[in-house]
């Protein structure tokens, strides 16, 4: 397996695994009350979307070229920081 492949693989279940704390989440914020579904409902939408932009980088760090994919290892890593940030964030707000 190359460093790419690796690299790729490590990322992809690193996101997988938010994205099923994020579920975990979502069962929690059914029992809550209606308004804080409202808040709720908002930062999940804001979740949703760091996902699929981690997700999208990801599959252009897969598929840059040899020598850019190393460099854009940072961006990936950047994006993730991002959205560990915020679903840490938003869980401790629950």
């Amino acid at each position: 397996m190359s460093a790419r492949d690796a690299y790729v693989a490590k990322m992809k279940l690193e996101l997988a695994e938010l994205d099923a704390k994020m579920e975990a989440l979502e069962a929690l914020a059914n029992a809550t009350k209606v308004q804080a579904r409202d808040k709720y409902n908002k930062e999940m939408s804001t979740l949703r979307l760091q996902h699929t932009l981690a997700l999208a980088k990801l599959d252009e760090l897969n598929g840059a070229g040899d020598d850019a994919w190393e460099a854009m290892t940072a961006e990936v890593e950047k994006m993730r920081d991002a959205f560990v940030h915020s679903f840490n964030y938003f869980k401790s707000q629950l």
